[in-house]
């Protein structure tokens, strides 16, 4: 593929995060509704719309929610619950209601599990509200003893969790190379944002924690690192030393670029958009939240945006976004945009929290 370079006009977009919306799923099954009062149909609902009501619902059911998830189809939200009157309320409230098994709690008791009893190198899980289950995946290096002690620790949790297998391997997206580069490195840039009246831009952690000094295409340095944050978070900000432009925007790679108006948070079914340096723009869906991610060697990263976007080295740090919305950092994943496969983001609201920052 013919890759076309960055300009000097910037990538540019700005935060988002992580609703109180968990993991990821397509099929949709039929709500339990009450059977002593009137079928309530969903609401029809944007993205914004439904991760608004998902958390206004996950304050009123407290225990009695188990996570929610947007259909992108039917452009409704459902709700998973744990019991009839949880599914009233949610009715009423204009969601899609699920009663299912394993509460909030439980899932989170199971993600517990893995976290002291199976961190292993090549492995991520995430809470998946179409299956009321924690998806564990094991990339391509896991095998032998490791894969033999993942998958008893897995049995162990019963019908909390499940194994699944991917045929990549996981691990950060950063190449040699151009875009915004550093001695030895390449990665893309993600946002522009201000921060006391002065431009910066964002990108992922992994980058700013091996290279502080920062050139765009052209070998014109534009900026040198103020802040990083990684393994745990995948986010850095870079301060601009250059009068370079930077315009809130992502380049869209096709002589246009999409106007990033606002933040917002990332929700299971939204359609999302990543651009990055090296394999430009793709588009895909949101598949979970609050994922953990071991990329390897301690670099053990929580919290994040997956994804079923392709992606490969040198589009770490690239925007991920929703129409005018930002969504995320680009972290890692496994496959390639041949193959496809799994990318995790860092949400960039928790990012701007951390460093004072907003929109550019």
């Amino acid at each position: 593929m013919k890759h076309r370079r960055i300009p000097k006009r910037r990538v540019a977009v700005a935060g988002a995060g992580i609703a109180a919306l968990v993991a990821a799923g397509v099929t949709f099954q039929t709500a339990n509704a009450s059977t002593d009062a009137p079928d309530l149909v969903p609401q029809t609902l944007s993205v914004a719309k439904a991760g608004n009501l998902a958390s206004t619902l996950t304050k009123d059911l407290g225990a009695d929610s188990a996570g929610s998830y947007y259909d992108a189809k039917a452009h409704h939200l459902v709700v998973n619950v744990l019991n009839e009157d949880a599914a009233r309320t949610a009715e009423a409230a204009g969601a899609k209601a699920r009663v299912v098994t394993n509460s909030l709690a439980a899932l989170k008791s199971a993600r517990t599990t893995l976290k002291s009893d199976a961190s292993i190198p090549g492995t991520s899980w995430a809470t998946d509200p179409a299956t009321n289950k924690v998806v564990v995946t094991a990339d391509r290096t896991v095998d032998g003893a490791a894969l033999s002690k993942l998958s008893k620790v897995v049995d162990g949790l019963g019908a909390k969790a499940e194994l699944k297998r991917s045929q990549g391997e996981f691990k950060p997206l950063v190449a040699g190379g151009d875009a915004i580069t550093g001695s030895g490195g390449r990665c893309s840039l993600g946002f522009n944002v201000v921060k006391g009246g002065q431009p910066y831009f964002i990108t992922a952690g992994h980058c700013t924690e091996a290279i502080s000094t920062w050139s765009d295409s052209s070998g014109q340095e534009i900026g040198t690192n103020e802040q990083s944050s990684f393994p745990d978070n995948d986010f850095g900000l870079v301060k601009y030393t250059a009068d370079v432009p930077h315009p809130s925007e992502v380049d869209l790679y096709n002589g246009s670029a999409q106007a990033i108006t606002k933040a917002g948070d990332a929700t299971v079914g939204m359609q999302v958009t990543r651009s990055g340096s090296t394999t430009q723009v793709h588009d895909g869906t949101v598949t979970g939240l609050d994922a953990t991610v071991n990329y390897g060697n301690g670099d053990i990263v929580n919290g994040l945006i997956q994804t079923d976007v392709c992606a490969e080295p040198g589009d770490s740090g690239g925007s991920l976004f929703s129409g005018d919305t930002a969504i995320g950092l680009t972290s890692g994943g496994s496959g390639d945009c041949s193959s496809g496969g799994e990318t995790f983001f860092q949400p960039v609201t928790e990012a701007l929290s951390t460093f004072g920052a907003e929109i550019g």
